[in-house]
C-alpha cells in the first residue's frame, strides 16, 4: 500500500493526514508545469504531423528531405514528423480543364454559366489564318495527370508548359487552314490534329499527362470585321441555296426526262415489233396467195377481187348499180344501207 495509507502505528490514516501528505508531493512539483506544457506541445506536434488524408479523388506523393519514397491512394496515411516527410496532393481522378481565350467566372447549377466580361484574353485567340485573314478562335483542353511523379518533377511549371504547347500547335492548325474554313466545316479537323499534335509533345517531355478532349467553343471573325463577313457568309449561303434548288430541280427534271426517253423508246420498239410482225404476216399471206393463184389463177383472181369489192362496198352508205343495156328505165340501181334492196324506175 502506499506510504501515506499507514501510520507508524499500523493504524489507518484519516482523511487530513492524506490530504497533508498530496499537498506536500504537490510542492514537489514546482517549476515542472513548463515542462509539462512542453512536452504535450510536442506530442501534439509529433501528432499532427505524422498523419494526412488523401481525399477519393487525388494521390499523395510522399518526399523524404525532397526525394519521394512512395506514393499513397485515398484514405488516412501516416509519415515521419517534423517535415522529415512532406506530401504533396494531387487530383488524378479529376478531369482538369485550360480555358483559351475567354474564363470562366462562375458555374451555378441550373443557372447560365458566367465569363469575364473584360475581354482581356485576345492575344490567345486572335489568329492568322492561311489566307492571311485573323480569326477569334476560342477553345478549352481537358486533360487526366496518369502520372503524378512525372507531372510534378519532369518538368518545371506543367501547367504552363501544357498551356504554351496547346496555344502553339493550335496556331500552327489555323494557320495552315483557310478561315472560311476554320469558320465553318472545318472545326472538327483542327480540334482533332490539334488534339494528336499536343499529345505527342506532351508524351515527348514526359509531362505524364494524357488528354481527353481539344474543343473549339466559338470562332469568329474580328470585332471590327464582323459586319463584312457576315455579308460575306449571307452571300455564301444564297450561293449554296441557289445550289441546292438547282440541284433539286436537276434530280426532278433529269428522272422525268429519263422516264420519258425510256417510254418513247419502248413505244418505238413496240411499234416496230407490230410493223415488223405485221409485214412477216402479209408476206406470209402473200406467199400463200400465190401458191393458191399458181393452182388454180381463175378462181384465186375471182376470190380475189370479190373480197376486195366486199370490203370496199361495206364502208360505202349508198350503192348504185347501173345496167348499160337498160333502156326504158333510169339505168342505176340505188341501194341504201338502211333499206332492202329494191328495184325502182321512172320515166324521163
Amino acid at each position: 500500500m502506499p506510504e501515506w495509507n499507514q501510520t507508524p502505528g499500523g493504524s489507518t490514516p484519516s482523511l487530513d493526514d492524506v490530504l497533508e501528505k498530496i499537498r506536500l508531493k504537490l510542492e514537489g512539483f514546482k517549476g515542472r508545469p513548463v515542462l509539462i506544457l512542453v512536452a504535450v506541445v510536442a506530442v501534439v506536434i509529433v501528432l499532427w504531423t505524422a498523419w494526412f488524408t488523401v481525399q477519393p479523388e487525388e494521390t499523395g506523393i510522399v518526399q523524404r528531405f525532397g526525394k519521394v519514397m512512395r506514393t499513397a491512394g485515398p484514405g488516412l496515411h501516416f509519415k515521419l514528423p517534423f517535415g522529415i516527410e512532406t506530401v504533396r496532393l494531387l487530383p488524378t481522378a479529376r478531369v482538369l480543364k485550360e480555358e483559351f481565350g475567354f474564363r470562366t467566372v462562375a458555374t451555378v447549377p441550373g443557372k447560365k454559366t458566367q465569363y469575364d466580361p473584360s475581354g482581356s484574353f485576345k492575344d490567345e485567340s486572335l489568329m492568322l489564318t492561311g489566307d492571311l485573314n485573323v480569326i477569334d478562335v476560342q477553345w478549352i483542353i481537358q486533360y487526366r495527370i496518369e502520372d503524378p511523379i512525372r507531372y510534378l518533377f519532369q518538368v518545371r511549371n506543367t501547367p504552363k508548359t501544357i498551356r504554351d504547347t496547346t496555344e502553339a500547335i493550335m496556331r500552327r492548325a489555323v494557320g495552315n487552314r483557310l478561315g472560311s474554313d476554320v469558320l465553318t466545316t472545318g472545326r472538327v479537323a483542327v480540334a482533332s490534329e490539334a488534339k494528336i499534335e499536343i499529345q505527342k509533345v506532351l508524351t515527348a517531355y514526359e509531362t505524364g499527362v494524357r488528354l481527353v478532349t481539344v474543343e473549339l467553343q466559338d470562332v469568329t471573325p474580328p470585332d471590327s470585321v464582323k459586319p463584312a463577313f457576315n455579308e460575306v457568309n449571307e452571300s455564301r449561303q444564297d450561293k449554296e441555296r441557289t445550289i441546292n434548288k438547282a440541284q433539286e430541280q436537276a434530280n426532278r427534271e433529269i428522272p422525268k426526262a429519263g422516264g420519258v426517253a425510256t417510254q418513247s423508246i419502248s413505244e418505238a420498239e413496240g411499234y416496230a415489233l407490230e410493223r415488223v410482225n405485221r409485214a412477216e404476216g402479209e408476206a406470209t399471206r402473200f406467199e400463200a396467195i400465190l401458191g393458191e393463184y399458181q393452182e388454180a389463177p381463175q378462181v384465186t383472181r375471182r376470190r380475189l377481187y370479190l373480197e376486195a369489192m366486199t370490203g370496199l362496198l361495206a364502208d360505202m352508205k349508198a350503192l348504185y348499180i347501173v345496167d348499160r343495156d337498160q333502156q326504158a328505165m333510169v339505168p342505176w340501181l340505188p341501194l341504201e344501207s338502211s333499206q332492202q334492196p329494191s328495184a325502182e324506175g321512172r320515166k324521163p
